[in-house]
């Protein structure tokens, strides 16, 4: 009887860790989203839009809730269309994996040209859904957004293959062409959304829209800024990437004020972890302990502290970190409120964000998400 229950134990214990590290595959609380951007000739004001709405749709994600629970957003980009890209791999980069180090992508996106060129949109769908980490967890928010404005059915992989196969995983593929919308159903766009269980959108690739001014913005900024004094660098690459995070502040700021306050906004949202750099963050998530690190993995300022005075330090820049994203989140709300009251009589924008923002609330509410 004695072995019965022993042996009975370690089955149950099997189970239980099987469970564990099976977790994705029970349920996560947790979008994917890639995008993959056309960078030919003429996408120039594509790749602008992506640039400047980047933390806008960053900060509608993070508003998403299921249980009350903010899920973990991973994005992944690729760019297909360009001639300076190999013609071995039909024209198409994966830019970055599906990731949270939202300053990666940002990063990136700064660094797309223009060039060409052959779009094979069956052909990206297909590397998107068979190079990227995808979860296997049937909770999960996992879609591709693509953008264009050649024919869908370029390229010696099918469309029609392509976007079937992404389903099957689990994978809504939404289509955006860029240019009028009967074009881009004749064009086939409309017919590969279907298939995948996606939405077919069109959009002006070249609009501009005038930001909104408000009493709010200039204290957001102003704000995000101070933000960047609580972040702490470890590691070798620690203090690189806190100075990419100011050039990601740069980047935003060049596409002007309302991607400035949106990135500022983000850096207070649970979206945005660095904790492959930040002390704060790593030690929030337990993928480091103070105790274990060595003072060459820690910045100058923390070299010769006390464990006790690590710690002090640590928790003492969280909480001045907490009350400052408090502060921003605060004004967001005021400042979402005075946005909202003067579109409210505004003629529809036809531009990437709000073709990602349109679609994505109504296939997360599936999921169980819901987008306030």
């Amino acid at each position: 009887m004695n072995n019965f229950l022993r042996h009975r134990k370690w089955v149950l214990v099997a189970l239980v860790l099987l469970m564990v590290s099976a977790g994705a595959a029970i349920g996560e609380d947790r979008i994917q989203l890639a995008i993959l951007l056309d960078t030919s000739n003429s996408m120039d004001g594509l790749i602008d839009q992506a640039k400047s709405q980047l933390w806008k749709v960053v900060n509608e994600l993070a508003r998403a809730r299921r249980g009350g629970k903010a899920p973990a957003l991973e994005v992944a980009l690729f760019e297909y269309g360009n001639d300076g890209l190999p013609e071995s791999q039909g024209y198409i980069r994966k830019v970055s994996d599906l990731t949270t180090d939202l300053d990666r992508i940002s990063e990136e996106l700064f660094k797309l040209t223009t060039d060409g060129g052959s779009e094979y949109c069956g052909m990206v769908i297909d590397r998107a859904v068979q190079k990227l980490s995808w979860s296997s967890a049937k909770d999960v928010l996992k879609v591709i957004y693509i953008a264009g404005n050649e024919e869908f059915t370029q390229g010696p992989d099918p469309y029609t293959a392509a976007c079937a196969r992404a389903i099957r995983k689990g994978i809504i593929v939404n289509t955006i062409f860029c240019g009028a919308f009967q074009e881009g159903v004749d064009g086939m766009w409309k017919d590969g959304a279907l298939l995948a269980d996606g939405t077919y959108m069109s959009i002006d690739q070249d609009q501009v829209v005038e930001a909104v001014e408000t009493p709010y913005d200039k204290d957001i900024v102003r704000l995000g800024n101070e933000l960047n004094s609580t972040y702490v660098g470890y590691g070798s690459e620690g203090e690189t990437l806190k100075n990419r995070q100011a050039a990601q502040d740069s980047n935003a700021a060049s596409m002007g004020a309302e991607a400035t306050v949106q990135r500022s906004v983000a850096k207070a949202g649970a979206a945005y972890s660095n904790a492959g750099w930040d002390l704060l963050d790593a030690v929030a998530n337990k993928s480091v302990d103070l105790a274990k690190m060595k003072d060459d993995e820690l910045p100058n300022a923390m070299r010769k502290m006390s464990l006790p005075q690590k710690e002090k330090y640590v928790q003492d820049l969280a909480a001045h970190r907490a009350d400052i994203q408090k502060k921003i989140n605060a004004a967001n709300e005021k400042r979402r409120v005075f946005v909202a009251h003067a579109v409210k009589n505004a003629p529809a924008k036809s531009t990437l964000d709000e073709a990602i923002l349109a679609s994505v609330k109504d296939q997360a509410q599936k999921k169980g998400y819901s987008i306030k």
